[in-house]
């Protein structure tokens, strides 16, 4: 059975591809500084090594008798650090049997610095990937659709018929959903075929916020409406749920996002669009439209549903 070392196992980007690696017949092996954090979730039986993303020896240990790495990463507000993540990783899959490395990015990456620590951070990671020297594919999503049933979005939507979002009234996105970027990185893993690069990714159809509420009116049985919320408003609307206080403090990921759709509102040209014929040229994968996944959620209950596992692997 292929074995494929699995970074970032725990959170919502994780738990899709565990379930992608199992249906393909992999073994993944969660690498985790907590080695019980999968111990009361519905991935108890996946398999795990302890390791830790800035102790470069417990990650070269782990990726020992490994075929693979699939890798999600948290936005680190450091460039320096992020820049440690990307070469403690490339050091690991150089001194291991690692032959490729799968990595998702979890956001669109310009082909130039932005002055975004966590952006610039990414294209560090990138670099160090590329240049390590193993075979590579790296995802670049554009959106995730799965950021609407989340706890700072869903109840918004469900309790107030709102939808907001820091996305200007023209921008368009090509939202993606979770269990589709996890489908592609399986497949990345499955094919020996398909050249080392960089990817972007999205869902089918690029959408203005408007069109989004129309889709999600429909799948809710309700009027949804769009408003558009300014980088700053988003970021002290997430502080304040989180933390209690709307106080943006400068470098915490509030303010890293803000930063990130402030750099997205301004272009000429959204930097969130896919290019679909491009992806359906090189990958199998077929990204599921917005209707059609707003359609399989539950729009009745303000609760996140990835919640409870979240929290159970915290526990």
């Amino acid at each position: 059975m292929i074995k494929i070392l699995t970074i970032g196992a725990t959170g919502d980007q994780g738990h899709p591809l565990l379930e992608r690696l199992v249906a393909a017949g992999m073994e993944p092996v969660a690498a985790l500084r907590n080695i019980q954090a999968l111990a009361n979730t519905p991935f108890a039986d996946v398999a795990t090594v302890k390791a830790d993303l800035y102790d470069p020896d417990s990650l070269i240990a782990a990726a020992q008798n490994m075929d693979a790495m699939a890798i999600h990463l948290p936005f680190v507000f450091d460039r320096e650090k992020a820049a440690e993540l990307g070469h403690n990783i490339a050091e690991a899959a150089k001194a291991s049997s690692v032959s490729k490395i799968v990595f998702n990015t979890s956001c669109f990456v310009a082909d130039f610095d932005n002055d975004n620590p966590a952006h610039d951070g990414r294209r560090e990671i990138e670099k160090a990937i590329i240049e390590s020297g193993v075979d590579y594919v790296i995802f670049e999503p554009k959106v995730f659709m799965d950021n609407m049933i989340r706890s700072w979005s869903k109840p918004s939507i469900v309790n107030s018929g709102i939808f907001a979002y820091p996305a200007k009234p023209d921008l368009k996105i090509s939202w993606i959903c979770l269990d589709d970027v996890a489908a592609f990185m399986v497949e990345a893993l499955q094919r020996d075929d398909l050249p080392n690069g960089r990817y972007a990714i999205g869902g089918p159809d690029a959408l203005i916020g408007d069109e989004v509420a129309a889709i999600l009116s429909e799948a809710a049985g309700k009027s949804i409406v769009f408003k558009s919320l300014s980088p700053d408003e988003f970021a002290s609307a997430m502080s304040l749920l989180v933390t209690g206080s709307a106080e943006v403090v400068p470098f915490s990921v509030y303010d890293g996002m803000a930063s990130f759709y402030r750099f997205y509102n301004t272009q000429s040209v959204s930097p969130l669009i896919a290019d679909t014929q491009e992806m359906a040229r090189l990958f199998r994968t077929k990204p599921t439209a917005l209707k059609d996944w707003a359609a399989r959620q539950d729009w009745s209950d303000p609760i996140d549903p990835a919640l409870a596992i979240r929290m159970a692997g915290m526990q």
